[in-house]
């Protein structure tokens, strides 16, 4: 497989699109590093050293650290993934969007447009509460952290913000269909990634100075790659199912039945129920922030990330969620319909709604395994941090984020390797990807 990586160069198409990501996300990176104006970049640095386990510091996570910087793509790609998600979620309630997300790619394109609409609409009205909240901002110093506010600054950050959301939305749609894999989520896969250098060198500052010993950064390390690998193996696993089809006369041939199988992931519902989940209860921590009453410190405190109500809670949520939006998103009628059009059926089952009942029992079993997994790597970084004094967040959300994405884009490498019958790829097995 390393060979066939090699012979990647080789191939003008493929290499015209690697060129193509990587200087599209150099762009994004370098839009990152230009602030927005009217705001002391010091004051809020100090204030988001403080705001780290709140709202604030997941969607600076994801925001690749701009809000932090609050640059021009402080919003990041978060009200577009909102905007998929509500979309998403509107299909299994609105009968208009469910005609349309069976119409195949004229009906797809045009829920698209839609998220876009609804993309814009949320920038608008996060950025101005953005704008709102800034100025009544104190940093720890003493002193706000805008300059001048006012409406001026207010309409000038809405606008700002919400035209930084709008490119980086268009440049991953231009990187999902000029380069190599999903545009969106490796413009998050790169935020993420950027902050590692800081991680590493953060750690090896720590053992330089005798505040860590090597064998424990050795012992992590390890500790670490163990976790990605066990990762990947979860995320590529799978439950197939077998799936036969009958004969069938096309003109004057017949063709014998085949045998196929249907997969059912074991994590179907990816990385949204840990985002849901940090969403929910890092809400109300945020909201109780702002409220001086000893109820409010007292909620504050016990939803803080570390404590023992939270993490029995984000573990309870992160089940939930992956129960939800598995349900959602995959709708085992529709599949055992789809089996019965086509002349497919699983042997033993009845075709129809026995089958449709089959499948929904097999997808409920190994959905709770997945559902484990999912929360015991979200809860890894708070065990890390606070029971083996790790000097860096690793695990959670972002991990999966990192690994999942990868593996997609080496999944879609490998597809325009093999189109053009390499060896490097031909010789062993292929790597499949989490969908």
């Amino acid at each position: 497989m390393l060979e066939g990586f090699s012979n990647a160069s080789r191939v003008p198409e493929l290499r015209r699109r690697l060129l193509f990501t990587a200087g599209a996300l150099a762009v994004y990176r370098v839009g990152v590093a230009i602030p927005t104006p009217g705001i002391d970049r010091l004051a809020l640095a100090s204030f988001f050293a403080q705001a780290r386990n709140n709202i604030v510091g997941l969607v600076n996570l994801f925001s690749g650290g701009a809000l932090e910087r609050f640059s021009i793509f402080a919003l990041g790609i978060m009200p577009y993934i909102s905007a998929s998600i509500i979309f998403q979620l509107l299909t299994v309630v609105i009968p208009y969007l469910e005609k349309l997300q069976k119409e195949g790619e004229i009906g797809q394109r045009k829920i698209t447009q839609y998220t876009r609409y609804g993309t814009v609409a949320l920038s608008l009205v996060q950025s101005f509460f953005i704008a709102v909240g800034l100025e009544s901002i104190e940093a720890p110093g003493g002193g706000g952290v805008v300059f001048e506010p006012g409406w001026h600054f207010r309409i000038m950050t809405v606008v700002t913000l919400t035209t930084g959301t709008c490119f980086i939305m268009w440049l991953g749609e231009q990187i999902t269909e000029r380069g190599i894999g999903n545009g969106i989520s490796l413009i998050i896969f790169a935020g993420i990634v950027a902050a590692m250098p800081s991680a590493v060198a953060t750690t090896l500052e720590f053992v330089r100075q005798r505040e860590m010993s090597i064998f424990v950064a050795l012992f992590l390390a390890a500790f670490m790659i163990a976790i990605v690998a066990a990762i990947i193996f979860m995320e590529r696993g799978q439950r197939r199912i077998a799936v036969q089809y009958a004969k069938r006369v096309v003109g004057r041939r017949m063709y014998s039945g085949q045998t196929s199988h249907l997969p059912l992931k074991v994590n179907t519902s990816g990385v949204i129920p840990p985002i849901f989940a940090s969403s929910l209860l890092l809400f109300p921590g945020t909201i109780t922030n702002f409220i001086d009453h000893p109820w409010a410190q007292w909620i504050s405190q016990q939803l803080a990330p570390g404590s023992w109500l939270y993490t029995l809670a984000y573990v309870g949520l992160i089940i939930f969620f992956c129960y939800f939006y598995t349900a959602v998103t995959f709708n085992p009628v529709d599949v055992a319909d789809n089996l019965k059009k086509f002349g497919g059926y699983i042997p033993g089952i009845r075709p129809g709604q026995r089958t449709a009942d089959y499948i929904d029992r097999i997808l409920v079993r190994i959905t709770l395994p997945g559902a484990l997994y999912v929360a015991a790597i979200c809860v890894l970084p708070t065990i890390l941090v606070s029971r083996f004094k790790v000097p860096f967040y690793f695990g959670g959300t972002a991990l999966l984020i990192v690994v999942g994405v990868a593996l997609d884009t080496i999944a879609a490498m490998e597809t325009h390797l093999i189109t053009r019958s390499y060896e490097g790829f031909m010789k062993r097995g292929r790597m499949r990807g989490r969908r």
